[in-house]
């Protein structure tokens, strides 16, 4: 550096480090995603596939990365303002003291409760393949099963729990103002809390990647999509209630065709 030395110039360019941490992440994260999902297609066809292997310990902790990363893609993006805020109040409170630190601790603690998520995620996948209710691309197989994860999920978009998440996760200053911790060890804390909100608005949205396949791409990049929009966008709230009508209405279109199937 011509004018001063390297911790001098990250000093200076704290926030610039922590938005582009934050893209690195994510970006690693989709690049995983599109390379797992690309070798699951070939593999779709073996007589074993990854997905459908014996469940030892080493493919536990596999699905548990694949789940654990797959949900970093999803909800970094939409949970970056949140982080990028609390990046310009910590600057403010703390004279730029341990900035990159701080928010990578945030970052850490947000991540801890998605992967605590992973592990739910995982026991569910293990549940349907023992069912036979299960695909090779991790989608499930039962009109039933889909049916009734639909409705359930469209339902829950209009519950009290939902909404109250979804408006700490809009709005990030008033998240940080109420739950402000000062130090590394406030921002791991308040990242988890963040986390937690989080999973509590999204968690349920994320099991309808049984219904569309976990390794479908299509269906992935829909459902990161529309977290990020009912987060971010103006009438977040009343899309949120939107999609849950179209959910209910499909669920129960599902059914009615196994009924009508059976009959």
């Amino acid at each position: 550096m011509g004018d001063g030395s390297f911790p001098e110039w990250a000093l200076r360019h704290d926030r610039l480090i922590v938005a582009s941490g934050l893209l690195v992440v994510i970006l690693l994260a989709w690049a995983y995603l599109l390379m797992g999902a690309g070798m699951m297609q070939e593999m779709s066809g073996m007589l074993m596939p990854m997905s459908m292997g014996p469940w030892t310990f080493g493919h536990v902790v596999l699905m548990l990365i694949m789940w654990a990363v797959m949900m970093v893609a999803m909800m970094l993006p939409s949970a970056a303002p949140t982080i990028l805020l609390y990046g310009v109040v910590a600057r403010r409170r703390s004279k730029g003291n341990a900035l990159v630190t701080a928010s990578s601790a945030f970052v850490f603690g947000y991540a801890v409760v998605w992967a605590a998520f992973s592990l739910v995620a995982v026991t569910l996948q293990f549940g349907l393949e023992r069912a036979a209710l299960i695909s090779p691309m991790m989608e499930t197989t039962s009109i039933a099963v889909a049916g009734t994860v639909l409705i359930t999920v469209g339902l829950f978009q209009w519950t009290p729990l939902k909404q109250a998440c979804l408006r700490r996760c809009r709005s990030p200053l008033e998240f940080i103002t109420e739950h402000w911790r000062p130090g590394v060890g406030g921002a791991f804390w308040m990242g988890s809390r963040h986390g937690v909100y989080c999973a509590g608005c999204c968690g349920s949205l994320m099991l309808l990647l049984f219904v569309g396949g976990v390794m479908n791409l299509a269906w992935i990049g829909g459902l990161a999509l529309f977290v990020l929009i009912e987060k971010l966008a103006p009438a977040g709230h009343w899309i949120s209630y939107g999609a849950g009508v179209l959910l209910v209405e499909w669920g129960v279109a599902t059914l009615l065709g196994l009924a009508k199937w059976l009959l």
